[in-house]
């Protein structure tokens, strides 16, 4: 029995008497025209692809140009509607170019000052917006700024992060605060290509990131300008307040983990702990997601349609399915603003909001088109998450579900009634957990890999001994914990939740210690991820036949996946970080402590398992108290510490790295690269082809002139 569809009879029947090259346009129109049902959920796809040309161009595009286009499309729509493949590329050209305009809007309506450089230290006076606890000690603090030594006023930006090294006490949400701090821009990628947190930070208004010299002192209360800071400082003490009285009765890492599952801040629990989490399988559990998020919002739906259905008058007289999915939208509105507000949880409480809003209108919960519709708010509000990995394995996962589902459900129906006895209650649940766990997991793979550059092979045993556990333990208790906390009686729920916790903890740590059971990969290339996305899209979202096509373009996404060339050169932007790739492919060379961070960044891409102190010179260099000399395919790399080395390492070296100025005399090498150069354009990466050419990435050159990068703001501020 398939679970395809089967073609219909005008599919099958393609024009005949058509030239040679109208035969292939009227058959794929045909096809179309079929699938005129499921169009609507390529419209978000369209304007995410938009989205994400935005963020994929080296320049600020021409925003007017393409409303027009937008807009062009549009009329031609409107005026001859039509399934056929122009048609098709027209409708899908608007849409894409709509998305570009949004997101290019919405770069501008949260434009903010930045820091052009490194200060402090400087007094900072501001109000605080957020306290987030560090594992390692201190917490780390997001201001409003009101003043900082040597900024003017136009030149604050709308949020300081400072991170401080012990707990800050006495200092609350909204209050008023001042200390000494060394500021500087928020940091660009590790290496070419690499997470720009620079970016992240400008759609959040983080201007400038930084430590602390001195504990903050308390002036007086913020006092928020306007009503909208005063419900922001008023959910944030809310949360803060929440996240006290949890780890008040659950001390150590259980309390850490409850209060992530409850109010999202995830910054209490250990390195070590997320990482047993990651290789195993289940991170997705900190992080509130779809799963929190319906298991909460289904047991306020549950417990009210129960508590209205005791009462015969009520329940006989008045639709209360409906009244528990209004109830339900309002708990699961709760729980967003107190977990924190992330793209993900977001992204939960739009599916949840959009299902239950389905059974309002007595439509079908559980469809594509809700998320379809869930997608597409979310990315007319937030354009920049197209490119946040929590939605794009979030919204993999739940387009393979739900996709899934629907095909199952069509053929595959599960007994129901009294001849379905506990036995096939407990079958189906437990081989519910394993199916879904293998699609949501083969979904999300390929996403991670090209995030995360890893793969946890035994993630569906993981599952089915947690998600168990999190759907009868841990969520309810917290449930529990929420509604009991006004009435103080928090604290029994909240020790049930911490076994269940501490058995989730204990699966995990078992599964993360078995041999293989997490695989490192190198970096994979965009085209790849990106036709493996198109594939499944395609797979997932057509429905005839035709949708197997998606098979073959998946599979031309993976075959291009081991084809990323690796750089045989890596300078970090201190010009204290030199790696060189070793005949056994392995990166080895100069690191010290100081760039700990960069090198593991440097590593997980290269898809190498080594930690950052395993990492040796020999025999890639060979050093003495003047400089340093190696060699990359018959390549002379020399790396000058002093001037004395200058005149030896110009004449016979291929590849220079000063640690200070060039002179200008020396021109032999291939290339050079100073400290300004490292300065000015970051991390260098060099590849050689197989001629001897050197081809060179800089962190600022893949960036590109953006809002968001240094070579872009000084250009706007040089503008009169």
């Amino acid at each position: 029995m398939t679970l395809l569809r089967d073609e219909p009879s005008d599919v099958i029947a393609a024009p005949r008497r058509t030239g040679l090259l109208r035969a292939p346009f009227a058959w794929l129109s045909a096809q179309l025209e079929a699938e005129r049902a499921g169009w609507f959920y390529w419209q978000p796809v369209a304007f995410g692809t938009g989205c994400a040309l935005y963020f994929a161009l080296p320049l600020e595009p021409a925003v007017w140009f393409f409303l027009a286009v937008s807009l062009a499309a549009t009329v031609l729509i409107i005026m001859r509607p039509s399934a056929t493949l122009l048609g098709s590329l027209i409708a899908f050209t608007g849409l894409a170019s709509l998305g570009l305009v949004a997101a290019k809007l919405r770069t501008e309506w949260v434009r903010a000052p930045v820091l052009q450089t490194q200060i402090g230290p400087v007094a900072v006076r501001g109000i605080v917006e957020q306290i987030e606890p560090k594992a390692e000690g201190g917490e780390r603090l997001t201001l409003r700024p009101l003043s900082v030594d040597k900024l003017t006023p136009n030149a604050l930006p709308a949020r300081i992060r400072v991170t401080t090294r012990n707990p800050t006490a006495g200092v609350s949400l909204g209050d008023q605060i001042t200390l000494t701090a060394n500021l500087s821009p928020p940091p660009r990628a590790a290496l070419p290509g690499g997470y720009d947190f620079a970016r992240y930070a400008w759609y959040r208004g983080i201007g400038a990131v930084g430590y602390s010299t001195s504990p903050p002192i308390v002036i007086e209360d913020g006092a928020p300008e306007n009503l909208a800071q005063k419900l922001e400082t008023w959910v944030a003490r809310l949360r803060k307040h929440i996240g006290d009285r949890i780890t008040a009765a659950l001390p150590d890492e259980r309390g850490a983990i409850a209060t992530a599952l409850i109010t999202g801040e995830r910054g209490g629990i250990s390195d070590a702990t997320n990482e047993i989490y990651r290789a195993s399988g289940i991170y997705h559990i900190l992080s509130i997601s779809g799963l929190h998020m319906a298991i909460m919002g289904g047991s306020v739906f549950v417990a009210l349609r129960f508590l209205f259905a005791l009462f015969p008058s009520i329940a006989l007289r008045f639709p209360i399915k409906k009244w528990a999915a209004v109830g339900a939208m309002f708990g699961a509105f709760g729980y967003l603003m107190i977990s924190g507000g992330t793209f993900a949880t977001v992204r939960a409480f739009l599916m949840i909001t959009v299902m239950f809003s389905a059974m309002l209108l007595d439509r079908q919960a559980v469809a594509l088109r809700n998320v379809a519709v869930a997608a597409f708010i979310l990315l007319i509000l937030f354009p920049e998450s197209v490119i946040d990995p929590g939605f794009q394995m979030s919204f993999a996962a739940v387009i393979a579900l739900v996709a899934s589902y629907e095909a199952i459900n069509q053929r595959f129906r599960a007994p129901s009634g009294p001849h379905r006895g506990v036995h096939m209650r407990f079958f189906y649940f437990f081989s519910g957990i394993v199916l879904s766990t293998i699609i949501a997991s083969a979904a999300i793979a390929p996403f991670a890999i090209y995030h995360f550059h890893q793969n946890q092979h035994y993630a569906v045993l993981a599952n089915l001994a947690v998600i168990p556990i999190c759907n009868i333990v841990v969520m309810p208790a917290a449930l529990t914990t929420l509604v009991l906390m006004p009435l103080g009686l928090e604290t029994l729920p909240l020790i049930v939740m911490g076994y269940g916790i501490e058995a989730m903890t204990a699966a995990a740590t078992w599964v993360a210690g078995l041999k293989g059971a997490v695989s490192l990969l190198p970096v994979v290339p965009n085209v790849a991820i990106a036709l493996v996305a198109a594939g499944c899209l395609w797979l997932t979202l057509m429905r005839y036949r035709w949708r197997l096509l998606g098979v073959l373009v998946i599979a031309a996404g993976i075959a291009l996946a081991p084809t990323a060339e690796r750089p045989a050169l890596l300078v970090g932007g201190t010009g204290n970080l030199v790696l060189l790739r070793g005949a056994d492919g392995f990166l080895n060379g100069l690191s010290s402590s100081r760039d700990e961070f960069e090198l593991s960044r440097w590593l997980a891409r290269d898809g190498d398992a080594r930690r950052p102190a395993d990492v040796t010179r020999a025999p890639a260099l060979t050093c003495d108290g003047v400089g340093c000399v190696g060699a990359i395919d018959g390549k002379i790399v020399a790396i000058t510490r002093h001037p004395a080395a200058l005149r030896d390492d110009c004449r016979q070296a291929h590849i220079l790295i000063v640690q200070g100025t060039r002179p200008r005399s020396c021109t032999q090498p291939q290339l050079t690269i100073d400290r300004s150069a490292l300065e000015r354009e970051g991390t260098h990466a060099v590849y050689l082809d197989k001629s001897g050419a050197l081809r060179v990435e800089t962190v600022e050159g893949a960036r590109g002139r953006r809002p968001w990068t240094a070579a872009y703001q000084s250009t706007d501020e040089a503008a009169p």
